[in-house]
């Protein structure tokens, strides 16, 4: 996983996290609900980053933990999510879709690795064309 619960609560704070991640109202996040969130929100990373880097992303580039904050935050609203928190979440899904599209990298800490890329030669398959010189002959 990308983000961690400190993570969610850093961005949301402690009373929002309480409010949409106590499903049986003890006054503690359920650590099950939280980490089923951020596993949901890592998986999305992955699908999308996967494209181009080698996943799961070691060192975890800070983007990328931003992206599953806002992610697993959305995921943990059942209903009513606040347009904040969509808002977040489109934003994230952009940023996503851009890195799948090569419009941008993620960013590594001075010092740190760069993810590895996966990008390359892409190969294609197709049938044998219908339409030749040979079978138009006489057309």
């Amino acid at each position: 996983m990308y983000a961690s619960l400190d993570d969610l609560i850093e961005r949301a704070g402690e009373r929002e996290i309480l409010q949409i991640a106590d499903r049986d109202r003890d006054q503690i996040a359920d650590a099950e609900v939280v980490e089923a969130a951020l596993a949901n929100a890592a998986n999305l990373v992955d699908g999308y980053v996967g494209t181009r880097y080698a996943t799961p992303l070691s060192p975890v580039p800070d983007l990328a933990r931003t992206w599953s904050v806002s992610i697993a935050r959305y995921f943990l609203y059942a209903n009513n999510r606040p347009q904040e928190v969509v808002d977040d979440y489109k934003d994230a899904l952009s940023g996503l879709k851009d890195v799948a599209a090569k419009r941008i990298s993620l960013p590594v800490a001075e010092g740190e690795q760069s993810p590895t890329d996966l990008s390359g030669t892409t190969l294609a398959v197709h049938p044998d064309p219908v339409f030749t010189p040979q079978k138009l002959r006489g057309w």
